[in-house]
């Protein structure tokens, strides 16, 4: 009898911790990641304790951070602050997906899908307005016809092209 017992509590606590377990897959947009905001100063981002510096971007350019629970490999960074404009941009780690559900692997169709109004850019990338914040836009990388990267930016960004 004990022994159903802790069959049956053990059963319930897995199924009752699947759903928690989904929901804190991180998500990215429509205002930023984490605790960190797109717009966020220098000075704010630094108070979270989440980042870590890995470029400096000298007087005045931009610098290149991770977030604590999502280092990048050695030639990358997690997001980019501004000095004029704050945390510009942010690069989504594998765990990460949009509130749409897009993540890294997600078969281009189903992009299509979450963002019918997504175009190319001359740079090759797919990008779309951040549904929820109009100053933010979406980039998607898409090889072999899924997403290999993405990340969100303030469309005012400074850091890159």
């Amino acid at each position: 009898m004990m022994k159903k017992l802790m069959i049956a509590v053990a059963a319930t606590l897995t199924l009752g911790a699947t759903p928690a377990l989904a929901q804190t897959k991180p998500v990215l947009g429509p205002n930023g990641f984490g605790g960190l905001k797109l717009g966020m100063s220098l000075k704010q981002a630094r108070a979270t304790g989440s980042v870590t510096k890995k470029i400096d971007g000298g007087a005045d350019g931009c610098s290149g951070w991770d977030l604590k629970k999502y280092p990048t490999g050695k030639n990358a960074v997690g997001l980019y602050i501004s000095p004029k404009v704050g945390v510009a941009a942010f690069f989504a780690p594998k765990a990460a997906k949009t509130p749409e559900g897009v993540a890294i692997g997600t078969a281009k169709s189903q992009l299509d899908k979450a963002y019918p109004h997504i175009k190319q850019d001359m740079h090759g990338l797919w990008v779309t307005t951040v549904p929820g914040n109009n100053k933010a836009y979406y980039s998607f990388t898409v090889l072999h016809g899924k997403v290999t990267e993405y990340g969100i930016a303030l469309k005012k960004q400074d850091c890159f092209n």
